[in-house]
């Protein structure tokens, strides 16, 4: 299952089980901490981790939820920033995947992070994501699992400086918000007009419908066996939920929505030519008047991208995420 990125109070998610951004001591504390010992009730929290304790940074160990509408918290340690010489980032990784593990071990589907020591233990908020990020991703990549990384403010959240200043300066470059399309996709549009109107002209209509190309379901599952991928491997490098994919294959006129095809042409690892000819298949295209889609590009450009990347930039930007 996928990771998603959202902004919210991690204290009303419904799910079966929040992380706790918690102490040695799994005292209570400020900040996230302080929330959910709050929300839980903080006697019977404070019970409850009172025979558990100490934990080892790296570590995690689980209560119940009590008041929270979650019915679990883990409770994992993270580390103290200390100039990022002391096995800072060793030790942050260490504290999503034990709290994945013990959530698996303990049978539960979903789960939902804060960005942990990114508070009053200074670990710095760019560098905090991208472990959280690459930490969850790899999990997932053997395990089914619903992760939400919970963002409480967006003024929190930050994107490492120089990919910043290379997206935004993309940006200037390709996009415009206004009806004044640029150049190439004035001669893209001219071109498949063209293209379609000489092909009428040809074909009678009634022949044109006997030559329909292959459906993006057709097409999905060609290009993945062509790329020699699993469909687990597809479906999680899409970041998409193995019941949705279930559903792709099993109907071969599956009309998917464009961040889907998006996330599936980002997992088969397309230039963004590629990619607009998947995307075709089920009725749309990159467009330079779309915000997301001059980012998607950007990062197709790239070649190989990662789709938590994108979707941290995704985010960053105030949009939709793909996948999830």
């Amino acid at each position: 299952m996928p990771l998603n990125i959202i902004q919210g109070d991690i204290t009303t998610l419904k799910v079966d089980a929040i992380v706790n951004a918690a102490n040695e001591d799994l005292a209570m504390g400020g900040g996230v901490c302080g929330a959910i010992f709050a929300a839980a009730g903080k006697e019977e929290l404070k019970t409850a981790c009172a025979g558990l304790g100490p934990c080892k940074v790296g570590h995690a160990v689980m209560t119940p939820g009590f008041k929270l509408p979650a019915k679990h918290v883990i409770h994992a340690v993270g580390p103290i920033w200390r100039g990022g010489k002391h096995q800072e980032e060793e030790l942050l990784r260490q504290a999503y995947l034990s709290s994945l593990q013990l959530a698996e071990g303990a049978g539960l589907a979903s789960l939902a992070f804060p960005l942990i020591s990114s508070g009053i233990y200074g670990y710095p908020k760019d560098e905090a994501l991208l472990v959280a990020v690459t930490a969850i991703g790899d999990f997932l990549k053997e395990s089914e699992m619903q992760v939400t990384l919970v963002i409480y403010d967006r003024k929190s959240f930050s994107l490492e400086p120089t990919m910043v200043y290379t997206l935004q300066t993309y940006l200037k470059k390709h996009f415009t918000e206004d009806s004044d399309v640029p150049l190439y996709a004035q001669l893209e549009s001219y071109r498949l007009r063209q293209s379609v109107a000489a092909e009428s002209l040809v074909l009678p209509l009634e022949d044109r419908l006997h030559q329909l190309e292959e459906t993006f379901s057709q097409t999905l599952l060609r290009l993945i066996d062509e790329k020699g991928l699993s469909d687990t491997t597809a479906y999680k490098r899409a970041n998409i939920d193995r019941k949705l994919f279930s559903k792709i294959r099993s109907d071969i006129h599956y009309k998917p929505k464009k961040s889907t095809a998006l996330a599936f042409a980002i997992a088969l690892g397309l230039d963004p030519e590629e990619a607009d000819d998947f995307l075709m298949t089920a009725g749309y295209r990159l467009s330079p008047s779309s915000k997301s889609d001059v980012l998607i590009r950007f990062f197709l450009e790239q070649g190989n991208p990662d789709i938590h990347a994108i979707n941290e930039a995704l985010f960053y930007y105030h949009l939709p995420l793909l996948g999830a």
